[in-house]
Parts: C-alpha cells; sequence; structure tokens
C-alpha cells in the first residue's frame, strides 16, 4: 500500500512538473532599444522557439517540458506581445526588425547559432530568418506555416484560400484592433484548457498591444492583387521539419506542395489528422516525441 501511495505521489508530481510555467528563468534582451523578454529551461544545444498569434511564449510548454532534459530551450516573446515591449508604428514590425530580433536572442545566450522553431508568425519569422541567417540556423521546425513560395503561389491562384484568408485582410483595415478582446483570444487560443492555462493566457494578451499584435498583418502579410513569388529560388541550407495540423482553416495544406524543390537538404513533413492550426497544442505529443527523436 505505501509503495502505491509513493508511486501515486511521484505520477501526481510529474504531471505538475510538465508545466514548464513555473520552472523557467525570464530574461531580458535588449535589440537596438527594444526589450525583448524569453523563458528559458535546459542545458545543451540552443532552440528558440517563436510564438504566431495570438500567442506568448507559453505556447511552447509541451515542447519545452519534453526537450529541456537535453537542450536549452529558449522561448521568446515576439515584439508587441505580453512581457516584450511594444513599440509604436508598423514600421517597426517589417521584416528586418523581427529577424534582428531572433538574432539578437541567439547572442543573448551566447551562441552564434540555433535550432529555430516557429509557429503562424513566429513560423514565418522562422522561414525569414533561415533565409535572411543561414549560418545562424542549425536546423528548422516550422508549426503550420508552410514556406513562403508556396504560400504566395497558393494565395494568387486558389479561391478557396484567398476566402480564407478574409481574416487577414480584415486585420488589414485601419481600426480592426478595436475589434480584439483579450477574452474572445484566449476563447480562439486555449478553448479547451484548464482555468489555470486560460489565465495564464488572459493575463498574457492584456499585456499584449492589438495593434502591434495586426501589425504584422498590416506590414507583412500580401496585400491585393495577390501575385505568386517568380523570383529566383534561394533554397534552404538546413535540414526542416513541417508540422502541419489538416484541419487548419486559415492555411490550405496545398500550400506544403513542392517545398521540397525550395530547400537544399533534407525535408521532414509530419501531416496531422485532427489536429488544427495550433498543432503543436491539439497534437502536443506528437509534435513534442518527433521533435525530440528529430533533433537528437
Amino acid at each position: 500500500m505505501m509503495m502505491l501511495a509513493t508511486l501515486a505521489s511521484c505520477l501526481m508530481a510529474a504531471a505538475e512538473d510538465s508545466d514548464i510555467f513555473d520552472h523557467v528563468t525570464h530574461d531580458y534582451i535588449d535589440n537596438q532599444g527594444v526589450r525583448l523578454h524569453a523563458a528559458s529551461s535546459g542545458e545543451g544545444p540552443l532552440v528558440v522557439m517563436i510564438h504566431g498569434f495570438p500567442d506568448f511564449w507559453y505556447s511552447w510548454r509541451h515542447q519545452m517540458a519534453a526537450l529541456s532534459d537535453r537542450f536549452r530551450v529558449v522561448a521568446m516573446d515576439l515584439r508587441g506581445y505580453n512581457l516584450s515591449d511594444k513599440p509604436e508604428g508598423i514600421e517597426n514590425y517589417a521584416a528586418p526588425h523581427l529577424v534582428s530580433d531572433v538574432a539578437a536572442v541567439i547572442r543573448h545566450y551566447g551562441q552564434n547559432k540555433a535550432i529555430v522553431v516557429g509557429h503562424d508568425w513566429g513560423g514565418a519569422v522562422a522561414w525569414m530568418f533561415a533565409t535572411a541567417r543561414p549560418e545562424m540556423t542549425e536546423r528548422l521546425v516550422i508549426c503550420n506555416l508552410p514556406h513562403p513560395r508556396g504560400f504566395s503561389r497558393e494565395l494568387a491562384h486558389n479561391e478557396e484560400q484567398q476566402k480564407n484568408s478574409q481574416y487577414a485582410r480584415n486585420f488589414q483595415q485601419p481600426n480592426a484592433a478595436a475589434t480584439l478582446t483579450a477574452e474572445a483570444l484566449v476563447a480562439a487560443v486555449v478553448p479547451d484548457e484548464s482555468d489555470l492555462v486560460k489565465e495564464r493566457y488572459l493575463e498574457a494578451f492584456q499585456l499584449s498591444d492589438f495593434e502591434a499584435m495586426l501589425a504584422y498583418y498590416k506590414m507583412n502579410y500580401p496585400r491585393e492583387p495577390y501575385q505568386e513569388d517568380t523570383s529566383p529560388v534561394v533554397k534552404m541550407k538546413m535540414p526542416v521539419l513541417m508540422f502541419h495540423g489538416l484541419d487548419d482553416r486559415a492555411l490550405s495544406h496545398a500550400m506544403l506542395n513542392r517545398t521540397w524543390e525550395w530547400l537544399e537538404k533534407d525535408l521532414t513533413l509530419v501531416t496531422v489528422p485532427g489536429a488544427g492550426h495550433w498543432v503543436h497544442h491539439d497534437a502536443a505529443d506528437l509534435v513534442s516525441k518527433t521533435m525530440r527523436f528529430w533533433l537528437t
């Protein structure tokens, strides 16, 4: 009986420890006057994780818990979100600034390169970073954000994708931020999570700046008339792991076609039936285990 009680106690402790929220170090990084917040855990090769819209560093809680015994895992808050600075003006959310932020985070932890992981807008930043700073990108992991060339192709030619991107056109309107509330964003991102997780998201969104969040769309999302990128291909120079929840209603899985033609090294593509846009939440165990296997 004592052994069973001890085992139950250990299992309960392990379950509690699986939530990384209370087991991270909070760091602040200056990048040309913009202060960025990041949460870090573990020791080993550096992994930098970049969340999307609407989210914050805690988006990666499952993957951080799964990897931090072998890696130094750093989940950053994008500028405009949670504890990072929120500079005014959409020009402060242009791609070069976002790429520079990731580089500043990597250097802050004393490294010249890192494994870069991104979801949604974080995935877009990760693709941009790997293109602009290949020497700083050891490997690339992307969750539900297709390669930019596939993105532009489907947006230009796929009527269903154009329809599904109406939300982005709405976000590009001048007064779009007035339509957002922290409560509605929580309901959209973590509808089935515990009250504790929802409370953490609510606090993060209340600290965030909705104008800044939508600046990513206003500054970087393509505008009509949509055009396919036909510029010369610059192939990615690092191995790439991609996860795509097939129930994503914003991003068609047709965008994945031909991704391998734009990469110099190997592509591992994991499509996940039954998972939506937040594949690393919906299929957290699969994503975490696959990522761990692929990286080690």
